[in-house]
């Protein structure tokens, strides 16, 4: 029960009725837990309403602090405490800022080591807050561990810094603060150079960028972080106890205090109502809270933009700012700390130089004078690698004067002249160009790249906003000369060694996308702006033709590789035709290679690596063979039976044999399959048939990991049983039990009755199996089991098809063609990517009684555009045109009607 002389607490919020809080608990027989939780309870939802109404943030931040202030003061005063210990808020709590589910961090100071009393005070207080709901951290401590603890440990000092003391006895606190003061527990530089180390770590697990698509609002470049992280340093450098005691020493212009104030404002909002959305302590602004964020703050759907795009531009917008500002005033502080190190000065030329490894402007007229200057000092800081940074007085210079980059600017040769040299720098590109875009150089010098600037593409495929992901391409691109990339890139690395220029191929980097969000084809639109950029930058017609061509074709090699039968001669001989040249080829991969791991990094796995290496090895071999030249099918046929016969024979496997086997097998099967695939199945076959000759029902499945060559980035499944209606349905249903993942589909007929199907898989990594006998021989025994039910199986599919679906806005699309003369028709299907799918799209097929008899996969992020080969049951193509949009129709209804969770 709490003591009668307990004082009321001297500031609660207006909207806690302590009197009526004080008459509860006087009322209560036993621990109240139950009127603290109603306090509680009463004041969330008050608060949450009037967040939801447009209250400031920031009182809502600081009167729930004042609130659980409030609570704990009541709650330390239920039980008994001996003199000289109390109650310190730390951390965000300590500056008097919670959010709804942020972490409330306390420190229990005692003057000694606890007794047993204490010990037991502090275990009920701490399970009566855990009992309240409350998101305690805690510690329990006396001022020299504190102090201990603090001189080995930046995060706890950072802490301590912002104690303060919620209840109890004020003196621990007060003797804690004056030792930590007195002591100097760390040097300011060391503090410094420890707090730009964490963001510097912080910043690398964000993957550095500020403009990934579903950022972390509070650790992730230009996030709440960086704002403390100004704050901790600055105050621990001027001893004050918040920023805006500041104002007016020059630490800070009023601008940049008020972009410090309304970004912290803004992302306090959104961390506020993300929070409240998620039911938790949520940093990360996922796609689905992206768009009830932007709903609740009043976004509307325009014409030409969705609400949660301009939420998010208006997001990231800011971050940029806030990332920009972070820049300049650690800089400026990181100056003034070494200042008495740093007072060499080296000229560069008469408009820059040298102080401490720091570049800064000779004079403050000089970007007035030399507009150029804005330019020169990126490429001054490419060319000299002893310059690691801008002094902080220069970097508020570029800010004050990159207005002066307007038209007249970007038509002067002199400043085309210093663009190029940037471009064809040895090193530092990426670098000055990211350093560009984050002090606003870049988007003004090409208005086209300053549209996309916080343009973001909702989906899950782009993991980065549009010009983020341009300069990871260029990034990407630059890091193929690494000696790393020579394993994980071993063309791309080749490629680059002998470009005639490689800065045409960073330009078609800086191009390719530029075009994205204005509607219509961005591939076709980009080349307008690419092709401006080359005359204004005077490159010679042929570098203008190659770089517009890349722009325009940046999609081409990606599209033919994942949705085109690579293995197919003709497909291949088309290809090069469109590429006409070596040095087109080569262009067009390194700039494909570069995309893709700039998109999002987890696309690029052994199978797309072995899909661009196959298709990039076989258009160089049709290159040399002559356009002119193409490789006949016949030649391809004879000379792999002649190659696979050599080596079956080899095996001891009679002559007679294999060639009976393979007069039931059509051409396709020849031109598509490897001599090493061919052996692999013949010999497998064979021994079947011999095993079991009166058993013509057998069922064979194979797995093995591919080995160098084709398709070696997968496990290949190889079925081999009677042709029935359903067994590719079986198949995939079976492989998606598994968590297994086609990603290729080869599906051959024979004259004797059986299809001979081989199924390219990943696991849920997307990486080949490991050589386990245990995993294979259960794909075996899987297979088995279900191709033996594949004569009901129209029935069976309904329960095997999985029931773990994602929920995406996407809405499926299928397109059905048939070409004059094809045996065959082609199925296109666009839809949200989930578990299953392919075996629902497969449930489709024995729906409506369709024959596959090709597959391609390709899954892209969260959506897959995958490309089937079908006839009807009687195997003819499907020509009726109405027939063929009402089964559109019907297999978008099916599949949609799955995206929902059931």
């Amino acid at each position: 029960m709490q003591p009668a002389n307990t004082p009321y607490f001297e500031h609660p919020p207006f909207f806690f009725d302590q009197t009526r809080f004080r008459r509860d608990l006087a009322a209560s027989e036993k621990l109240p837990l139950q009127i603290f939780k109603d306090a509680v309870g009463a004041a969330e939802h008050q608060m949450a309403e009037r967040f939801r109404e447009g209250e400031d943030v920031a009182t809502l931040v600081r009167e729930r602090a004042l609130f659980i202030d409030c609570l704990l003061h009541y709650a330390w005063h239920q039980y008994h405490w001996k003199p000289g210990a109390s109650l310190l808020a730390v951390g965000g709590y300590g500056r008097g800022e919670l959010h709804p589910h942020s972490d409330i961090d306390l420190l229990i100071l005692t003057e000694d080591r606890a007794d047993s009393d204490t010990i037991d005070s502090i275990e009920r207080f701490v399970t009566f807050l855990w009992d309240l709901g409350l998101d305690i951290g805690h510690s329990v401590r006396t001022v020299e561990e504190c102090l201990a603890l603090a001189a080995e440990d930046i995060t706890v000092i950072t802490n301590l810094t912002e104690s303060r003391t919620v209840v109890g006895d004020s003196q621990p606190g007060e003797q804690l603060a004056a030792r930590m003061e007195a002591g100097k527990l760390w040097s300011t530089e060391a503090f410094y150079d420890a707090k730009l180390a964490e963001q510097d770590e912080r910043h690398n697990r964000q993957q550095a960028a500020e403009y990934i698509l579903e950022p972390n609002i509070k650790n992730s470049p230009g996030g709440l972080r960086d704002i403390q992280t100004i704050a901790w340093v600055a105050k621990y450098y001027f001893r004050v106890r918040t920023l805006r005691q500041l104002q007016g020493k020059a630490f800070f212009t009023e601008e940049e205090f008020a972009i410090l104030q309304s970004g912290e404002s803004f992302l306090w909002r959104v961390r506020y109502g993300l929070h409240l959305l998620a039911g938790r302590a949520e940093e990360r602004l996922l796609f689905d809270y992206q768009r009830e964020l932007a709903k609740q703050f009043g976004y509307e759907d325009s014409d030409t933009q969705l609400a949660v795009e301009q939420f998010m531009h208006n997001y990231y917008r800011i971050v940029m700012a806030l990332r920009e500002l972070n820049d300049v005033l650690l800089q400026f502080l990181g100056e003034a700390i070494r200042q008495g190190s740093e007072q060499t000065v080296a000229p560069i030329n008469e408009r820059f130089q040298l102080r401490g490894g720091a570049i800064e402007a000779a004079y403050p007229q000089v970007f007035n004078q030399h507009p150029s200057a804005l330019l020169e000092i990126f490429v001054l800081m490419a060319r000299h690698p002893q310059i690691t940074r801008v002094r902080a007085s220069t970097i508020r210079l570029i800010r004050e004067h990159r207005l002066l980059i307007n038209e007249q600017f970007r038509e002067d040769p002199a400043n085309s002249e210093l663009f190029m040299e940037l471009l064809r720098s040895a090193r530092g590109l990426s670098t000055q160009l990211s350093r560009m875009t984050r002090y606003g150089i870049l988007g003004r010098y090409l208005p086209e790249f300053g549209r996309v600037t916080g343009q973001m593409q909702h989906d899950l495929f782009h993991i980065y906003t549009v010009d983020a992901h341009t300069l990871q391409v260029v990034r990407n691109m630059r890091s193929f000369r690494s000696p790393e990339a020579r394993e994980k890139f071993p063309i791309a690395a080749e490629i680059l060694e002998r470009l005639r220029q490689p800065e045409l191929l960073y330009i078609a980097g800086l191009y390719h996308d530029i075009a994205k969000g204005r509607g219509g084809d961005h591939s076709k639109l980009g080349v307008v702006d690419a092709g401006e950029f080359c005359l204004r930058h005077q490159l010679p017609a042929r570098d203008r033709r190659l770089v517009c061509w890349l722009v325009e074709k940046h999609l081409l090699m990606s599209q033919v590789s994942q949705k085109q039968d690579i293995s197919d001669p003709e497909v291949v001989h088309a290809f090069a035709r469109e590429v006409g040249d070596r040095e087109h080829l080569d262009y067009l991969y390194a700039l494909t290679v570069a995309d893709i791991n700039a998109t999002n990094p987890e696309l690029w796995n052994s199978w797309r690596a072995s899909l661009m290496r196959q298709l990039y090895q076989a258009t160089q071999h049709a290159l040399r063979r002559g356009l002119e030249n193409p490789i006949d099918r016949e030649e391809i046929i004879v000379e792999t039976r002649s190659l696979a016969l050599e080596k079956l024979c080899a095996l001891g496997l009679p002559e007679a044999s294999m060639e009976n086997i393979w007069a039931q097998m059509g051409d396709d099967y020849f031109v598509r399959e490897s001599a090493d695939n061919i052996v692999w199945h013949t010999a497998a076959i064979h021994e079947l048939h011999s095993n079991s000759p009166l058993m013509p029902s057998d069922t064979l499945v194979l797995t093995r990991n591919s080995g160098p060559g084709e398709h070696d980035g997968a496990t290949q499944v190889f079925v081999y049983t009677p042709d029935r209606a359903n067994v590719f349905a079986a198949v995939v249903t079976g492989l998606d039990m598994l968590n297994l993942s086609v990603h290729d589909a080869r599906l051959y007929n024979s004259a004797s009755g059986y299809t001979l199907d081989t199924f390219y898989v990943l696991d849920e990594s997307g990486q080949p199996l490991l050589d386990e006998p245990q995993r294979l021989q259960q794909i075996r025994d899987t297979l088995q089991q279900e191709l033996a039910l594949v004569e009901d199986y129209s029935k069976i599919i309904q329960r095997r098809t999985p029931r773990r679906l994602k929920m995406f806005e996407l809405e499926s699309r299928a397109h059905l063609s048939t070409e004059p003369g094809d045996h065959y028709s082609t199925l296109e299907i666009t839809s949200a990517d989930r578990p299953g799918l392919l075996a629902l799209i497969a449930r489709t097929f024995v729906t409506h009684d369709l024959r596959l008899h090709n597959a391609k996969i390709s899954t892209l992020g969260e959506r897959v555009e995958d490309i089937f080969h079908i006839t009807d049951a009687g195997g003819h193509a499907l020509c009726d045109a109405d027939i063929n949009r009402e089964l559109e129709e019907a297999i978008c209804r099916e599949l949609d009607d799955h995206t929902a969770p059931q």
